[in-house]
């Protein structure tokens, strides 16, 4: 997960979460150099994009783990090319290194 440009510290809002001591120590773990409460941030704002519609992921050849054939059932966005996958065309489903499922062209691996 990338840390996203956003404001300094000093232009953010003080906010208190409550947190099990458990799911704080993972975050800890998981952010690295970054901090927890920077990874925080990055999980709050993929939410907020994915709920809004406004999450576009970026995938290379190299985070796909295998493929799967599909007809697209309404259209879709190649997450590789951004190829237009339009409703009953072939397509794949990509299995992602995190382990998502995503649409892809049937160009889109060559």
């Amino acid at each position: 997960m990338e840390t996203q440009t956003r404001s300094t510290t000093t232009q953010m809002e003080v906010t208190s979460i409550r947190l099990e001591r458990s799911l704080k120590e993972k975050l800890k773990e998981l952010s690295g150099n970054q901090g927890y409460q920077a990874l925080i941030r990055d999980i709050l704002w993929n939410y907020v994009h994915q709920k809004s519609g406004d999450y576009r992921p970026h995938f290379s050849k190299f985070d796909i783990r295998a493929r799967i054939d599909a007809i697209a059932e309404k259209d879709e966005s190649c997450v590789l090319t951004g190829e237009l996958i339009q409703e009953n065309e072939p397509m794949y489903l990509g299995l992602t290194l995190s382990g998502d499922l995503v649409p892809l062209s049937v160009n889109s691996l060559r």
